[in-house]
């Protein structure tokens, strides 16, 4: 009997990690509506005063805010995900405008190191085989703490086989 190798394939973990933004899409719109209205009230009273240029840079302080809150959630769409089959743990980076990568590790071999106590620059790190790679560097350090014993706890029920 022939099988399909995806068939036999058991996946031990599968996880994607995400950036955390703290503002909602409606949100950004209220903020980005309070800080319009205020910016046209501070220009139209600087106007009604004689100073219109004014004017100009209260509409340039809106723009540059709506350009930095446009360059975080484009950022926000980075995101890894890592899968633990029995054949490999297998981690894809896929950030915006820049071609996905990928990284394959053997996972007998594969150790995951975070230091203990966590500090808020821990990093969680992959390594086997003089090859190492940082996973989940955009996330707070309470979730890096949670992916690092989520890795460490299904590479040793992986190590244990299928009860």
């Amino acid at each position: 009997m022939i099988h399909d190798e995806t068939t036999l394939r058991q996946t031990w973990l599968s996880v994607i990690l995400r950036p955390h933004r703290s503002l909602s899409r409606r949100g950004f719109r209220i903020l980005m509506g309070c800080v319009a209205a205020v910016s046209l009230g501070v220009g139209t009273v600087f106007f009604l005063r004689g100073a219109w240029p004014v004017i100009g840079f209260c509409g340039l302080d809106v723009l540059v805010i709506y350009l930095a809150f446009h360059a975080s959630y484009r950022s926000a769409r980075l995101y890894e995900r890592v899968e633990l089959t029995d054949q490999a743990l297998t981690v894809e980076r896929v950030e915006p405008r820049r071609p996905s990568r990928t990284w394959s590790f053997i996972p007998y071999w594969l150790r995951v190191h975070m230091d203990d106590p966590a500090r808020h620059d821990s990093q969680v790190v992959l390594s086997s085989h003089g090859k190492r790679l940082v996973v989940g560097a955009f996330l707070p350090m309470e979730e890096r703490v949670q992916v690092a014993d989520t890795l460490s706890r299904a590479l040793a029920r992986h190590r244990r086989g299928p009860l």
